[in-house]
C-alpha cells in the first residue's frame, strides 16, 4: 500500500518566500510514497493566497486551507487532520528542503520502530549582514547550548528537532500540538513524544534551508517570548523540561543582583567581575570562531548578548506570572515576533 505524507506548512503573509517553500517540496524525492502539500494560511493579505492558489490549480497535491485562529499550533493541527496520513512532516514558510529530505526521514523511521520522530539539521541563509551575524549565533552551541538541528554537532537522539517528521502513531498517542501555546509548541510536543516512549533522532543527512530575516530587536523580543512561554510549559508540565533552559536567568539574575552584592560586600566584587569577564571571554572566542565574514564578530556577540539576556528576562517573566502569581498568559505575549 501507498504511503501517505503529509507536509504541513503554517503561513501568513509569506508572498516572498512560499513560492519556493513549496518548489522545494514539488522538486524532492517522495520516495515512493504520496506526498501532500497543506498551506495552512492565517488568512494572509499580501498576496500569498493567491499564489499558493496558482500553484494548487497546477498541482492537486498542493492544498491552500484556512487557519482563522491565525496562530502556529492551529495551523499545525487544522493540517495534520486534513487527512489521513502515515508520516506528518511540518515546515516552516520560509524553509526550502533539500532534493532528499522526504527520503531520509523516511530512511531515519524505517530504521527503527522506537523513533518516533526524525530531523535534521538547517542551513541558515541570510539577506543581509545583520541576519548574517544573528545566524551565526544561532548556529553555535555557545548560543543555543545543546540545540543539534541548529549546530550540527552529531548524527545521534536528540530531544528536540526542528521540522519535524512523525509517525501517525505517534499522534494517536501523545495527541496533537498544544494550541495555548504560541511559542515553544514543538518543543513541547515533542517533550511528549519522549516521555510517551518514543525516540527522536537527528540525522544530518536531512537538510533545510531557512531564510533569515532578522534585526537585534526582533531577535530580542522573539527570546523574550521563547523564554516566558518555556516556564508556561513547566507549569503545565509541573517539571523543567531541559536545565539548560534554566541558564540564561540564572545570568539574568546575576546581571541585576551583582552591582548590590559588590556595593554591600566588597569582598565580592572581583568574584563578581571574574564571573562577568569569563562570560565576556567566552563570547569574544565562540564569536570570533562562528563569524563567517571578517568584521562580523562584535555583531555575533551583540547577538549572543541579546538572546542570553532577551531569553533569561522572558523566563524571569514567566515565573513571576505564572508561578507566582498563578495568573495566565498575558493577551500580549500572544503576538507573534518573528
Amino acid at each position: 500500500m501507498e504511503r501517505k505524507v503529509s507536509i504541513v506548512v503554517p503561513c501568513r503573509n509569506e508572498k516572498h518566500y512560499i513560492a519556493a517553500c513549496i518548489r522545494s517540496i514539488r522538486a524532492a524525492d517522495p520516495a515512493g510514497c504520496r506526498v501532500t502539500v497543506l498551506v495552512c494560511d492565517g488568512m494572509s493579505d499580501d498576496g500569498t493566497r493567491a499564489i499558493v492558489e496558482g500553484i494548487a490549480k497546477e498541482d492537486p497535491s498542493v492544498r491552500l486551507i484556512d487557519n482563522p485562529q491565525r496562530t502556529t499550533p492551529q495551523a499545525l493541527n487544522i493540517g495534520l487532520r486534513h487527512m489521513p496520513f502515515d508520516v506528518g512532516i511540518i515546515l516552516g514558510a520560509h524553509a526550502e528542503i533539500d532534493p532528499g529530505f522526504i527520503r531520509e526521514n523516511l530512511k531515519v523511521l524505517d530504521a527503527d520502530p522506537s523513533v518516533g520522530c526524525a530531523g535534521g539539521l538547517i542551513e541558515n541563509v541570510f539577506d543581509g549582514p545583520v541576519s548574517r551575524r544573528i545566524g551565526a549565533a544561532m548556529g553555535h552551541p555557545f548560543g543555543v547550548g545543546g540545540a543539534h538541528f541548529r549546530t550540527g554537532a552529531r548524527d545521534g537522539y536528540v530531544d528536540t528537532v526542528a521540522f519535524g517528521a512523525y509517525r501517525r502513531q505517534v499522534f494517536n498517542r501523545v495527541g496533537w500540538f498544544d494550541e495555548e501555546l504560541v511559542r515553544n509548541q514543538d518543543d513541547e510536543f515533542n517533550y511528549r513524544v519522549v516521555q510517551g516512549g518514543f525516540k527522536i533522532f537527528l540525522s544530518r543527512a536531512i537538510r533545510s534551508k531557512y531564510y533569515v530575516r532578522a534585526s537585534y530587536g526582533r531577535l530580542f523580543r522573539q527570546y523574550v517570548q521563547y523564554g516566558y512561554w518555556k516556564v508556561y510549559v513547566n507549569c503545565k508540565h509541573r517539571t523543567i523540561t531541559t536545565l539548560r533552559q534554566v541558564v540564561p536567568a540564572l545570568f539574568v539574575l546575576y546581571l541585576c543582583l551583582a552591582p548590590v552584592l559588590a556595593a554591600m560586600m566588597p569582598v565580592l566584587r572581583w568574584p563578581l567581575l571574574a564571573v562577568l569577564l569569563v562570560y565576556m571571554a567566552a563570547a569574544m572566542v565562540s564569536a570570533f570562531k562562528a563569524r563567517t565574514q571578517h568584521g562580523d564578530m562584535l555583531g555575533v556577540m551583540r547577538a549572543f548578548v541579546s538572546m542570553h539576556v532577551a531569553y533569561g528576562w522572558g523566563y524571569l517573566k514567566g515565573i513571576f506570572r505564572f508561578m507566582l502569581l498563578g495568573a495566565m498568559p498575558s493577551r500580549a505575549s500572544g503576538s507573534l515576533t518573528r
